[in-house]
């Protein structure tokens, strides 16, 4: 499972998307961060979804970082790492995705999301028509997998339901 989801990441950031790595991305480099995220996740901080084209094809993925180590913070959680391969964008995958998050989060009693995403990205047309509020944008935020230093926009969702 790592190994396909590494395939995506490294085709993610190949294809220009600022997901917190520089290009080019080593596979081994890769697979070890997906790794490492599995603590995470049989630790209930992390909640990861994949779309599968075949069995071991990743084509997308998105998870939740849920914020239940803070007893102030257990309503909201970070919507992180919305992935979708360069061959499957533009057919709904990541809309879909995202709404998957949204249910989930809301029907586990999360009733606010947040993320970051770079400035001027196509994410940021996801995020808008999905019903996301933009909040504002810190300059210089993050290098992109260029280097290159980018501004990242901040935004927030309210989801229906009570928690705390």
């Amino acid at each position: 499972m790592t190994g396909a989801l590494a395939d995506l990441l490294t085709d993610t950031v190949d294809g220009g998307a600022s997901v917190g790595f520089l290009a080019p991305l080593d596979r081994a480099a890769a697979v070890a961060w997906w790794t490492e995220r599995c603590a995470a996740v049989a630790a209930g901080r992390l909640t990861v979804w994949t779309a599968y084209e075949e069995p071991g094809r990743v084509l997308g993925t998105v998870s939740l970082a849920l914020a239940a180590d803070k007893p102030n913070s257990a309503h909201r959680a970070e919507l992180v790492k919305l992935m979708v391969h360069r061959t499957a964008r533009g057919k709904g995958l990541g809309c879909r995705l995202l709404a998957v998050a949204e249910e989930a989060a809301a029907a586990d009693g999360i009733t606010l999301l947040h993320l970051d995403t770079e400035t001027g990205s196509p994410a940021e047309h996801l995020y808008r028509t999905s019903g996301w509020t933009e909040v504002g944008a810190i300059p210089d935020y993050a290098a992109d997998p260029g280097g290159v230093l980018r501004p990242t926009t901040i935004y927030y969702k309210r989801l229906a339901g009570t928690r705390l």
